[in-house]
């Protein structure tokens, strides 16, 4: 019983955290006179989120004691990398944002998995970062398109 509930508050957690992937994608598609403040919405939160999952390795490299020296050292150099780009996003044309941040999310889902095949993490942690990878990289791609649609649409 205990062991459940230990897994039920991150798995909570992290859906609930992707509301605010979510509620801008949706009302990207029907509320036109806000299209700026939804597109800011969603990026500066991806950044944000971009930056947690890749801190996530500091702590990975920090205290997983099984981890080879040199694939600390990588995992520590990993684990900024992340932050980064969430402020490169921050700072280039909405459009591009969108891409950048899906492809990390990615990529940081690419690490965990890589991660988890050296040590032992979480039986849950790649199945949840899994789904939440997915609903925010859909939401940005999403987002991107639509981005591009409505310019093209507007421009007409």
């Amino acid at each position: 019983m205990k062991k459940n509930a230990n897994v039920l508050l991150p798995k909570v957690l992290g859906y609930l955290g992707l509301l605010p992937f979510i509620v801008p994608t949706f009302f990207l598609f029907y509320d036109y006179h806000h299209l700026e403040m939804w597109r800011h919405f969603l990026i500066t939160y991806a950044a944000i989120i971009l930056s947690f999952v890749g801190a996530l390795h500091w702590s990975f490299a920090m205290l997983l004691h099984d981890l080879p020296q040199n694939k600390q050292k990588w995992t520590f150099v990993w684990s900024v990398i992340p932050s980064l780009v969430a402020w490169i996003a921050l700072s280039i044309p909405q459009f591009y944002s969108f891409f950048l941040l899906a492809a990390f999310f990615v990529l940081n889902l690419i690490k965990d998995k890589t991660l988890s095949n050296i040590v032992e993490l979480p039986n849950w942690y790649i199945s949840l970062r899994h789904n939440l990878t997915f609903v925010a990289t859909s939401c940005l791609l999403v987002s991107g398109l639509l981005f591009r649609a409505s310019k093209m649409m507007f421009s007409i």
